[in-house]
């Protein structure tokens, strides 16, 4: 169901690699609801994943970007504008991997080059992508910034590893910056907190089938999905959330506020 929340808005996502991630549901429901974007990903995740079919489907021009290199972010944005015709009106970060969970090193016992690579790529980038957007003073007034998040960066989950100090690390650069992007531009910047979603990225992380069953037991609404995310994202890029910002927020069915569920308590008796 369309409700044209986006007509004439433009924008850039980050980060849509296959059908399962967020980013690309997103970017199908931004088109749905009439917006317009460019998509960028890092050259690798590009040759990877099957972006050029959701550019087709959505109308789209790729612009290829190493999101933790200013000089990339800078030519996407000046292409992004000009092929868009306008200034930004949107933007999501979905941008996030972890040396050490893909080579199996524990938490305890980190590769630290792999650590510092990591953290450029999970949460600088996020701080990168806005410093140039401020900086070229890209976004119209009342934009939105989302980035994606996961409640590892309150909470232990053993195997997140070092992606959940990632995770807090850019949450508090949502908050920092977004201070000065509301203060100076009317720009707002939240982070969604999302259910673990089988998504690409996700499916890397140790345990997570077991892990996914529990955390859909444990919320009363169940875990929220790719395309639920992609809608309450379209919610915080509309003009219906002007002014909510510096905000992380849960948007995993009830997980985050429960202390055990009848169904946990159940599996134990």
């Amino acid at each position: 169901m369309s409700y044209n929340l986006l007509k004439g808005k433009r924008g850039i996502i980050f980060g849509a690699l296959d059908e399962n991630s967020i980013a690309w549901k997103t970017a199908e429901r931004v088109h749905e609801e009439g917006g317009t974007f460019v998509l960028s990903n890092a050259p690798i995740a590009m040759r990877m994943g099957s972006i050029k079919d959701l550019a087709e489907k959505t109308n789209s021009e790729i612009i290829a970007a190493d999101a933790t290199n200013i000089e990339d972010l800078e030519k996407l944005v000046d292409q992004a504008t000009e092929i868009l015709g306008g200034k930004i009106d949107f933007v999501l970060h979905s941008i996030g991997m972890s040396i050490n969970v893909r080579k199996g090193r524990h938490y305890t016992n980190q590769n630290y080059d792999w650590t510092h690579k990591g953290m450029d790529v999970s949460a600088l980038s996020f701080h990168k992508v806005m410093q140039v957007l401020k900086e070229k003073d890209a976004m119209n007034e009342w934009g939105s910034i989302v980035a994606l998040t996961y409640m590892a960066a309150q909470r232990v989950f053993p195997d997140y590893n070092d992606m959940a100090d990632n995770k807090a690390y850019l949450e508090s650069i949502a908050r920092s910056f977004g201070y000065f992007f509301g203060k100076d531009n009317k720009v707002r910047v939240n982070t969604i907190s999302q259910s673990p979603t089988p998504t690409t990225a996700g499916k890397g992380v140790k345990g997570f089938e077991a892990f996914i069953n529990y955390a859909d037991k444990m919320s009363p609404l169940g875990n929220a999905t790719a395309l639920e995310c992609a809608d309450y994202t379209i919610s915080l890029f509309s003009d219906l959330t002007k002014k909510v910002t510096l905000q992380n927020l849960y948007h995993d069915g009830g997980f985050s506020n429960v202390g055990v569920s009848q169904d946990v308590i159940e599996k134990f008796e």
